[in-house]
Parts: C-alpha cells; sequence; structure tokens
C-alpha cells in the first residue's frame, strides 16, 4: 500500500479517536524516525515518553527477539522466571514490597483504585469510597481512570462515573485540606503533571501531603506513568521529595515500547487483596516482563540517570535562550520539558513537520518535550534550532 492508500483505509477501518499528521512512519533509528518518502523527523516525543532507548537499539531488539523464541504467553495460572526477576528489581529499587502486572498505564490506575478501596475494607472502614484528585491531572480514559482526570471535555459525553472522586489544586496543600474527609480512601497525583501543561510538583507539597495523608487516614497513590522510570533524572520522580506513596503506576517506557503496565505498592496494601479479587489474561506475561527487565536494568543504573539530568539541563537551558515572545514559560525535569506558549501549541506542532520535527503538547498552549531518554546535546541543538526557526516564522 502506499501512503495514500494508508491513510485512506485508516478512515474506513479504524475507529476514528485520533487525530494524525498526512504521512506514513515506517522506521525508527536511534531518536529518528522515518516516513513513507524517506523524509527523516527528530523524534521529541518517543510515542508519548515511551520508547526510552530509542528506535532500533541492538540490545532491545534482541531481548525481544529472546522473548519471543522462549515462552511467549502462559497467563497468570503459571509461575515464570521472568516475571518474577522483574517484580524483584522494581521493589528493590523503590519503596514497594509487591507489584501487580498489567497492559497498560490506565489499567494499572483501575487497579490501584480498586486496591485502595480494598485496604480500607479489610480493616472494616467501608465508608472510605472517594478519591481526590487534582486540577490538571490526568489518569486515563477508561471509567474509573477518567472519573479522577480533570477534564470536562473527556468526561462530559460519558457521565455518570465512578462517583466519590473531588478535585483539588495542585501544589495548594490548603485546598487538600478543604477536599479531604473520613471517606477518602487515597489521594491520586502526578508527581510531574504531564497532559495538565508540565507541572512538577513541590518537594514541600508532597512532604505536606505525605503527613496530611498519614493524619486522616488515607493512602497516596503516585501516578509515574509518564514521569517514572528515569524520566526526570531519578529513577522515580517522587525520589526529587523523598516522599513515598502507599501505590504507583508504572506503564509507558517500562519495557521500552511493548505494552507493559505495573502497580508498585506496600505489603500494607497488597495483603488487602486475594486470590480472585483482581487479574488479567496478558499482564506480566514473560516475553514482555523479559524485555522490561532488559530495559529497566539499563535505566536504572546510575550512569544512565546521570545522562538524563545532565541532558535535560541542557534542554531546559538551551530553551530558556530562545528569544521569542511568543515562550512564556519553560518548566519541567529531567527529559521532560514543558514551554508554554502564547498561541496555540497544535500551530506549532503541525510546523515542525515541515522541518523535520515531532512535537506533542499539553492542554492548549504547551509544548510537551518528552524525547527518548537516550537523547544527545547534538539533539538538543537540533531541537532548539528548529523550534527557534518554527516559533520566529508564527505570524
Amino acid at each position: 500500500m502506499n501512503p495514500q492508500e494508508i491513510i485512506q483505509a485508516e478512515k474506513q477501518y479504524i475507529a476514528h479517536t485520533y487525530v494524525r499528521p498526512p504521512f506514513v512512519l515506517t522506521r525508527g533509528e536511534g531518536v529518528y524516525v522515518y516516513d513513507a518518502d524517506g523524509k527523516k523527523y527528530l523524534d521529541t516525543a518517543a510515542g508519548i515518553a515511551v520508547n526510552a532507548l530509542g528506535y532500533n537499539d541492538p540490545e532491545l531488539v534482541k531481548a525481544i527477539q529472546d522473548g519471543a523464541a522462549g515462552l511467549l504467553h502462559t497467563s497468570n495460572l503459571f509461575y515464570t522466571e521472568s516475571q518474577v526477576k522483574l517484580a524483584q528489581a522494581l521493589v528493590e529499587k523503590s519503596f514497594a514490597d509487591k507489584v501487580y502486572f498489567g497492559n497498560t498505564g490506565t489499567e494499572v490506575v483501575e487497579a490501584a483504585l480498586k486496591f485502595a478501596r480494598k485496604y480500607h475494607v479489610e480493616r472494616g472502614d467501608t465508608a472510605r469510597k472517594n478519591f481526590v484528585a487534582f486540577r490538571g491531572s490526568f489518569h486515563g480514559r477508561t471509567m474509573g481512570s477518567l472519573a479522577a482526570t480533570d477534564s470536562e471535555k473527556y468526561q462530559a459525553p460519558f457521565r455518570p462515573l465512578m462517583p466519590g472522586v473531588s478535585f483539588a489544586n495542585f501544589n495548594d496543600l490548603d485546598s487538600v485540606r478543604a477536599a479531604i474527609t473520613d471517606e477518602t480512601a487515597a489521594i491520586i497525583l502526578e508527581p510531574v503533571q504531564g497532559e495538565g501543561g508540565v507541572y512538577p510538583a513541590s518537594d514541600e507539597f508532597l512532604r505536606g501531603l505525605r503527613a496530611l495523608c498519614n493524619e486522616r487516614g488515607a493512602l497516596i497513590i503516585f501516578d509515574e506513568i509518564q514521569c517514572g522510570v528515569g524520566r526526570t533524572g531519578k529513577l522515580w520522580a517522587y525520589e526529587h521529595s523523598g516522599v513515598a506513596p502507599d501505590l504507583m503506576t508504572v506503564a509507558k517506557p517500562l519495557a521500552g515500547g511493548l505494552p507493559i503496565g505495573a502497580l508498585l505498592m506496600t505489603d500494607a496494601v497488597a495483603s488487602a487483596m486475594h486470590v480472585g479479587e483482581h487479574g488479567t489474561t496478558f499482564g506480566g506475561g514473560p516475553m514482555i516482563t523479559s524485555v522490561a527487565l532488559s530495559v529497566f536494568n539499563r535505566v536504572s543504573d546510575p550512569n544512565f540517570l546521570a545522562h538524563v539530568t545532565e541532558t535535560g539541563n541542557y534542554l531546559m537551558e538551551r530553551l530558556s535562550e530562545i528569544n521569542s515572545p511568543h515562550i512564556k514559560e519553560v518548566r519541567g525535569r529531567g527529559l521532560m520539558v514543558g514551554v508554554e506558549l502564547d498561541i496555540e501549541a497544535a500551530k506549532i506542532r503541525t510546523a515542525g513537520y515541515a522541518h523535520g520535527l515531532l512535537l506533542i503538547q499539553a492542554r492548549e498552549k504547551v509544548v510537551r518535550f518528552v524525547p527518548p531518554l537516550v537523547f544527545q546535546k547534538s539533539h538538543v541543538d537540533e531541537l532548539v534550532e528548529k523550534f527557534g526557526a518554527i516559533l520566529a516564522g508564527v505570524q
């Protein structure tokens, strides 16, 4: 099929839930992707913060080949070594005692909400069924995760959603105090908001939140689906503040581009769940977990994380040097950076294609940079040159 035939077939056969640019991607190499006409694009999106090691990484390719040649799928009715080894690695390098595996970020958010409720039920506190989420949050589009997502546009057509979710202002502890009650099961938040505009939670806010939840008997769920697994220069974004959650969702980059989700939790939470109360057919399969273990071992290396920090700092510095009246603020952590503009980000995203630059946005006026974690300073220079040229050409 030629590119135009592919685009027409997509319109005919695929449900229309996405808007795509008018070209077809065919391959990737390093931090670049290529379309069917051979045009090369610098990828600053990494499949929405997924492709941590970029494209055609030899070690990742070998891990996938080895996994596919071994045990592909068994369901969770049987023991497999790679699942246990990945869980062990996640536990040993986090706050957690136990792990539950799923297939996507949204799926493990749903699990987190369910596990948090069960934690209180197991203790006889059946009134604690509600949740506090935050303005600007994004946790997914399934019914429970959507209820905790601050988007009238996404929520309105699908109400009634899961009841009992209230929203507080991000980085505002007084707002949380007003929202939390004796019926709150947990507070859920992203340590760095992604879709909401790339807003890091302050260390002071997270420490205050932990103290408040301890005082009021509520759990904390950190959603590190986008900001975790090395994205901020630390393995976990919560490490910047030293505040550990009770549950944490992980997904996007964990298997380097293959679908996986993981819910990390304390023993206290895990012990509330019993056989048959939750499950999945595909989650934690042997091939996926073997690949994820390979990715995780590389990304969690201190030298790898130091590279992310150094490159992220350089990206922030270079973006801040762009002399454009359209830039209002540059913010972020590590290789998760947002540039807030005074114009619609969609216009800049679309203009990027002609410059060989793949961009994504966050909300209406923020361009979001979440490139592969193997980005080098030379790639940052190329990005900034092209991004600056795009802004200079805006009428």
